[in-house]
């Protein structure tokens, strides 16, 4: 439950109210314990479901209008079409208002910058919404690296795979060069999680395929770290037999996550059972590992330190323009199977 104190609530508008406004920003707003006073969206039915969630909202059908009568909102977040991220952030910027901008910041990483830079020259708070730093499977690892139960780390694996040989018909399936495709929508999380855990990627090979979508639904990313780590990440919709979620491999131990949020795959009878998350192995002797706890409610819970106490930001959006030199490299890399440096990637 989240608190209700009308001290620690804030205000948020709502750019965008359809599977991520809606059913992902909207809720966990909730769940933190915050408003939603505006929504932007065109869509009648949209618009009736954002007053139907919260009443007394206000539905604006631009980001234009919401902003003209912003001085009583808190924050915006940038729920919209990632093509539009840019546009929206920057013009929330010049507004002023504080801005919550959902992944990936741009749609390359000069977009990026440029909403980075506008929000530090204007000095308006910004930060980027990479919830997935929230999974359970993501902070039991970081755990188990800081409890040195691994041991030094050699390779980092993750799957995030899915059975849909029928895509669902959305602008994330459909939209080619406007921001649709795996690589941008599962990507970002799959690589900001690899950074957070095993630092800058020097380089970055790839494989991108379209198979069942105009946009690429078939993913395949080998990141080198500075560590010397090296991640494999893979994001697929035709994968008929998902593998393991996590499998973290170090010199004193390895970590596996069996499934991932009820997706259908053959290894979820392994999973560890409730109050754990994965499993400690060595060799053919498995240790179910407690789940570390929190969630992706945190996120939004940590918005009113950040922008009324001095908190650091929930995510510095520095690392979303990191990523997306990244996920720049992989396009290049994946042209014709080249192993591509990443901009800044060395540590020093």
């Amino acid at each position: 439950m989240g608190h209700t104190d009308p001290g620690l609530t804030l205000r948020v508008g709502v750019v965008g109210y359809g599977d991520a406004g809606c059913g992902i920003h909207a809720r966990l707003l909730r769940d933190a314990g915050h408003v939603v006073t505006d929504v932007v969206t065109r869509d009648p039915g949209r618009g009736e479901a954002a007053r139907g969630d919260w009443p007394g909202v206000r539905v604006h059908p631009d980001l234009e209008r919401l902003l003209a009568g912003a001085e009583g909102l808190d924050a915006v977040v940038i729920a919209s079409p990632t093509g539009r991220h840019v546009e929206h952030a920057l013009a929330t910027v010049a507004a002023g208002v504080p801005l919550v901008v959902d992944k990936p910041l741009g749609l390359d990483a000069r977009g990026a910058a440029r909403v980075v830079e506008a929000a530090a020259a204007g000095r308006v708070p910004l930060t980027v919404f990479q919830n997935r730093r929230w999974d359970a499977e993501q902070l039991t690892l970081r755990a188990l690296l800081d409890d040195g139960a691994l041991g030094s780390v050699h390779r980092f694996e993750r799957r995030w795979e899915r059975w849909r040989p029928r895509p669902k018909d959305r602008w994330k399936e459909n939209a080619v060069g406007d921001g649709g495709g795996l690589l941008l929508d599962l990507g970002a999380h799959l690589v900001d999680s690899a950074v957070q855990l095993f630092g800058p990627v020097t380089t970055v090979a790839a494989e991108l395929r379209a198979l069942t979508t105009p946009t690429e639904d078939d993913v395949f990313l080998a990141l080198t770290h500075a560590t010397g780590t090296v991640s494999h990440l893979w994001a697929g919709g035709l994968v008929g037999a998902p593998g393991p979620r996590t499998r973290v491999l170090g010199d004193a131990g390895a970590y596996l996550v069996t499934s991932f949020e009820g997706e259908p795959t053959p290894f979820a009878a392994l999973d560890p059972g409730e109050g754990h998350e994965g499993f400690l192995v060595h060799g053919d002797r498995a240790v179910p590992v407690p789940r570390a706890p929190g969630g992706h409610a945190d996120f939004y819970r940590a918005l009113r330190p950040w922008l009324h106490d001095g908190a650091p930001a929930p995510v510095d959006p520095a690392d979303a323009v990191r990523t997306a030199h990244v996920l720049d490299a992989a396009r290049l890399a994946a042209v014709d199977g080249s192993r591509v440096p990443v901009p800044g990637g060395q540590v020093g």
